[in-house]
């Protein structure tokens, strides 16, 4: 099947959207997304954008059965290791599920890889839910190190009132 992976444009945001949400209902969270098409456009269409995106098109004759063209994205941002220097993180990557098994979702990786590597990126990183065995066995098929095997790494995240709690805790300017 013919795709062409390009980077997304204002335009995209609600086909992008519209894909949050369908990955948000494959991994048991849609109740989590708080995000809308506008946050999207302000955010990563402005002055300093706070991520970059793709898309994978497909020509209209390939057009999903619900009539969309735009059928995938990878959407990622830097981020600064301070032993390694510049890093790529893979926010996610999704390709709708009657596309997947043509090459887009290796496309759409191989891609962010690339614009990393232009930008003197030394790693990609990115996290995938334990439970989602063909994620994991994607990613590992293409080279990467599962760190929380290999190093014990764990993912830890400060949100809502623990946010909130732990900024008012931050000394006066």
């Amino acid at each position: 099947m013919k795709f062409k992976i390009r980077p997304a444009t204002k335009e995209d945001c609600k086909e992008i959207s519209r894909m949050i949400m369908e990955l948000a209902v494959y991994e048991k969270m849609p109740d989590q997304v708080k995000i809308t098409h506008e946050d999207l456009e302000r955010d990563g269409f402005c002055q300093n954008p706070f991520f970059e995106c793709l898309v994978a098109e497909v020509p209209e004759e390939h057009k999903s059965t619900e009539g969309f063209t735009v059928v995938g994205y990878g959407l990622y941002f830097y981020n600064y290791s301070t032993w390694e220097g510049r890093t790529v993180y893979l926010e996610d990557l999704y390709v709708m599920p009657e596309f997947r098994g043509n090459g887009i979702g290796k496309g759409l990786l191989s891609k962010v890889a690339q614009v990393g590597k232009k930008k003197r990126c030394v790693r990609l990183n990115l996290s995938v839910l334990d439970w989602n065995t063909p994620s994991r066995d994607f990613y590992a098929a293409k080279g990467a190190r599962d760190l929380t095997d290999s190093e014990g790494w764990h993912f830890i995240r400060f949100d809502g009132q623990n946010l909130d709690n732990l900024a008012n805790e931050a000394p006066e300017d």
